[in-house]
């Protein structure tokens, strides 16, 4: 290397020995805790969706790149991470197309046409599911309780119900924090999501701003509205959505003080969207809404470095 060719830049000088591949395979072990849970709560279908969907997007990624002649890039597993968490979104009776449909949206449109890894500015999971609700508002909102197959209520209805005629909302906190109840498979175990996000955090993946900034702002907010907090927090997308996708590298913020802010407001929108929408549920539109002003949170909380150039 010619000496006029080399960068330098200010201190400190990071070296990092994580990669792309490390880091998915700890959040797809991190996510195996609530996989287990979900089968034994649900069945074998848990099984059939979550492998649809993750041969689904890797097949959408590899023939896309394929087709425009990109280097394959199905060896880094961020497909398999998102069809695992656009699987984990869904209801367990959601018809095998629809979930194909909804793989296709979450890597073709949302990651790959925007440049692949790194460059696409929402969660594909998330934007998927937004757009399925969309789509098939019938199938997407159809749970089966654990033990039968009749469709029923989720928990956060109940808590609707709990806040606009002021009457307790019957359910069971621990049936909440372990999972037995309706609603998206792989949403519904907060224990098995809680474990998976520890093993993240011990192991560096993710930091504690955004999740514990996004959780306890839900918290604050529904116990000031009257409704239970700590049913709050169990019920719904919560834990999944901020330990599993208020974290992602590319479409959150870069700083601690970014990723707090992040947090805080998912946690907000949540809260508005769960108690004075007309859904039931705000942590998918809250994390996209969120993804679209992560550049300009960046931009007010990045600091420059002492001796760097203006940016």
């Amino acid at each position: 290397m010619e000496p006029d060719s080399l960068i330098v830049s200010p201190a400190p000088h990071i070296r990092y020995k994580a990669t792309t591949n490390r880091i998915m395979l700890d959040v797809i072990i991190a996510l195996l805790p609530a996989f287990v849970m979900a089968v034994w709560i649900f069945g074998p279908r848990a099984i059939l969706i979550t492998g649809v969907c993750v041969a689904s997007c890797v097949f959408f990624e590899w023939a896309f790149e394929k087709l425009l002649k990109r280097k394959n890039t199905i060896n880094d597993l961020s497909a398999t991470v998102t069809g695992i968490l656009l699987a984990y979104n869904l209801p367990v009776t959601i018809p095998v197309w629809q979930a194909i449909f909804g793989s296709f949206m979450a890597v073709v449109l949302v990651k790959q046409l925007y440049g692949g890894l790194g460059k696409n500015f929402a969660n594909p999971a998330i934007t998927a599911r937004v757009v399925m609700f969309l789509a098939f508002p019938v199938t997407m909102t159809t749970w089966i309780g654990p033990t039968d197959a009749t469709s029923g209520p989720t928990p956060l209805v109940f808590l609707y119900n709990s806040f606009t005629k002021g009457q307790a909302d019957g359910l069971n906190t621990l049936d909440l924090f372990l999972g037995f109840h309706g609603g998206s498979f792989g949403e519904v175990s907060e224990a098995a999501l809680l474990i998976g996000g520890l093993y993240l955090f011990f192991r560096r993946v993710i930091s504690w701003h955004a999740p514990v900034s996004f959780i306890a702002v839900v918290f604050a907010l529904t116990a000031l509205s009257g409704v239970n907090p700590v049913h709050q927090i169990f019920s719904g997308g919560l834990f999944l959505g901020a330990i599993f996708m208020a974290t992602d590298y590319v479409t959150t913020p870069q700083t601690n003080l970014g990723r707090a802010i992040f947090g805080v407001g998912c946690g907000i929108l949540t809260v508005l969207i769960r108690l004075f929408g007309s859904y039931p549920e705000g942590v998918s539109y809250s994390i996209l809404i969120m993804n679209t002003l992560v550049p300009f949170i960046n931009k007010i909380t990045y600091k420059k470095a002492l001796g760097g150039l203006k940016a």
